[in-house]
């Protein structure tokens, strides 16, 4: 408990570098891209780190089938893939930060989670 109670302490006294890295660190997610696929290639969607869809690309083959089911199926795949990976990595950037101000991981404090979804 004592630990535990030393890093927050330890975490208090570098919250103004904190929240500079917490702001430079949004900016970042919003370069951050990652790109997922489905139905080998057909659909590609492309996001940011901030969760936002940036393109959603359609092969003339896909276009072809003419199965809105299937088509709807792969878009759906391709973004939660793109999503997925585009998580991974903010949850890269997110844990470095941390670490430099010692902050172990899964603390989970409000701000140094990466994002998600969900609303």
């Amino acid at each position: 408990m004592f630990k535990e109670l030393g890093q927050i302490a330890g975490i208090m006294r570098h919250l103004p570098k904190i929240r500079e890295e917490m702001e430079r660190l949004q900016q970042r997610l919003g370069q951050l891209v990652s790109e997922g696929d489905a139905g080998a290639g057909m659909v590609k969607v492309r996001v940011n780190g901030r969760m936002e869809v940036l393109a959603c690309q359609l092969s003339d083959e896909a276009i072809k089938l003419g199965d809105r089911e299937m088509l709807e199926d792969m878009i759906r795949a391709a973004t939660n893939q793109a999503l997925e990976r585009v998580r991974q990595q903010t949850a890269e950037e997110t844990s470095k930060m941390a670490a430099g101000f010692g902050i172990p991981p899964g603390l989970n404090l409000p701000g140094l989670t990466a994002p998600t979804t969900e609303e």
